[in-house]
């Protein structure tokens, strides 16, 4: 663990645990949201057979990145989220988003 809070530039075990949580509860919830979120723009399983599961993972996957951020918010956690989000979406290619 102490690894993990170096690279992360985490001081307590608290925050890593709060850090923890809300991964988890952001994970939990973008799953809860995906359902309605599908049903709501008429994506069904019988209408895309083998493709609804990539395609359900393709539309929560911009749901997941809102949520991270506002849940770590509410924990405290803003501040480390905003920063692994933009880390995270510079190495996938959107770092245009971010001025330096």
């Amino acid at each position: 663990m102490s690894d993990l809070k170096k690279r992360w530039g985490i001081e307590t075990n608290f925050q890593l645990t709060i850090i923890f949580i809300v991964f988890a509860i952001t994970g939990s919830a973008s799953a809860w949201l995906s359902k309605p979120f599908c049903f709501w723009l008429g994506i069904t399983k019988s209408d895309l057979g083998y493709w609804f599961t990539p395609v359900r993972l393709l539309l929560i996957f911009p749901i997941y990145q809102v949520l991270l951020v506002l849940i770590g918010f509410v924990f405290g956690q803003f501040k480390f989220f905003w920063a692994f989000e933009k880390k995270m979406l510079k190495r996938m290619g959107f770092g245009f988003f971010f001025k330096e």
